[in-house]
């Protein structure tokens, strides 16, 4: 069975997996149709507006759910817009992690010699740096943006998928259906893609499920510090950052971003949780 059918299959059975899985499923949707169901334009500022709390409060209003904050945007509005960059960063640097780290583990541990001594070295290196000091110290050099983030973050995580995909291909590539298709005939690339890739891969999507999270996390972290994307794109760690001087008198600016981002980031560990447990 291949594995998008077990994670299919453990989706069925498991409810924590179906409420993690529908929950990300609700803010993707969202994430991508964010320019059509806010209220408002996440960047119009209105300073007649500033500081509105949120509807529940006295002085609040329905039109601003979530309240305003210092320049009079719609903070539902920045929270929701916010989602895509969140989202696109976590899904598209794993996206470029797994990929690199994937096939140059998968290639050291099934050629193994000079090429996974390598490999395996280049990674421990990169893992003696913390990813997030690399990271600020190649944005401070070609500038912050969306791409560079995605390109940073995504390279400085492919360790961890080439450490496990080198690990499990090890162990899979003694098994005797390996030594039958190299038997009859079959080339590296085709047992590798046909027979060890998909042996593996459970244990890459599990991997891949949990470091979404960390990757936001690390977006979210790089927005606060200055160094994500520009300022005029909303992003949660932004938020977070434009809103820590307001914290004792206008709470909602980084209480509602935070719950965002906590929120997401608990589903993503959720799920990856739940997929070990039935996938591992």
């Amino acid at each position: 069975m291949t594995w998008h059918r077990d994670v299919f299959r453990a989706l069925r059975r498991d409810p924590r997996l179906t409420t993690s899985a529908g929950f990300l499923l609700l803010v993707l949707l969202a994430a991508t149709f964010a320019p059509v169901i806010v209220p408002h334009d996440p960047n119009a500022q209105n300073l007649a507006l500033r500081m509105r709390p949120p509807a529940w409060v006295e002085g609040g209003s329905w039109s601003h759910p979530l309240g305003t904050d210092q320049l009079g945007r719609d903070l539902l509005s920045r929270v929701v817009v916010g989602a895509r960059v969140s989202l696109l960063v976590g899904l598209a640097t794993v996206a470029v992690g797994l990929t690199v780290g994937a096939t140059l583990g998968t290639v050291a541990g099934y050629v193994g010699g000079a090429f996974e001594r390598l490999v395996m070295r280049l990674a421990d290196i990169q893992l003696s740096f913390p990813y997030i000091l690399l990271t600020l110290a190649v944005i401070a050099v070609f500038g912050p943006g969306l791409l560079t983030v995605v390109l940073v973050l995504g390279l400085a995580s492919w360790p961890a998928y080439a450490r496990m995909a080198r690990g499990n291909t090890l162990s899979v590539k003694r098994r005797d259906y390996i030594a039958a298709a190299i038997a009859l005939g079959g080339s590296g690339t085709r047992v590798l893609t046909r027979h060890v890739g998909p042996n593996i891969a459970n244990a890459l999507v599990i991997l891949a499920t949990l470091q979404v999270s960390q990757m936001m996390m690390a977006e979210a972290a790089l927005s606060f510090l200055g160094a994500g994307v520009p300022i005029t794109t909303p992003t949660w760690g932004g938020m977070l950052n434009e809103g820590q001087r307001y914290i004792f008198t206008a709470w909602w600016l980084t209480t509602f971003p935070g719950l965002a981002l906590t929120s997401v980031v608990v589903a993503f560990n959720f799920l990856g949780d739940a997929l070990s447990d039935r996938l591992g």
